[in-house]
């Protein structure tokens, strides 16, 4: 059993249900909820948008591996009617769903990074993950994420 750390994100509709039913969704086919963080309000990062965010992290347990987790997640954007951009750039989404940890676990496959590479240069992750996991260390930095927010 493992423990994962997934960042929501979303900029279109209606934001707080986006987020209700991605959590209820990775509760449904994922594991068991063990936190949710309050959800904030957030500007777009890395690309322009006349809409804001709305953030929060998910802590769960799980059987499935990380790649399996992946599978689930994506799926999951793709039944709520996210649209994936052939560019690969960042866009407005009905749903993002971002693997940031799963336990201490280190990984770089040509699919999936753990940790996720950018989120410790994220407040819009670092702020929902450090209220409901202030003492968990990242597995590379050593620090905790209440360290890494304040570093913001």
């Amino acid at each position: 059993m493992a423990t994962a750390y997934l960042g929501l994100g979303t900029n279109v509709g209606n934001k707080r249900g986006n987020l209700v039913t991605a959590a209820a969704l990775l509760a449904e086919r994922v594991g068991d909820v063990l936190a949710l963080s309050d959800m904030y309000e957030t500007e777009p990062w890395g690309f322009e948008s006349d809409n804001t965010f709305l953030n929060a992290v998910i802590v769960m347990t799980t059987e499935l591996s990380p790649m399996e987790l992946l599978d689930a997640t994506r799926l999951i954007e793709i039944e709520m009617g996210r649209i994936e951009k052939s560019d690969g750039a960042y866009h407005d989404r009905i749903i993002d769903i971002d693997l940031l940890m799963v336990d201490e676990q280190i990984l770089h496959t040509e699919r999936l990074t753990l940790p996720h590479p950018l989120m410790h240069k994220r407040s819009f992750v670092m702020e929902p993950l450090a209220e409901v996991a202030p003492s968990v260390k990242h597995p590379v930095f050593g620090k905790t994420m209440r360290e890494l927010l304040s570093e913001l």
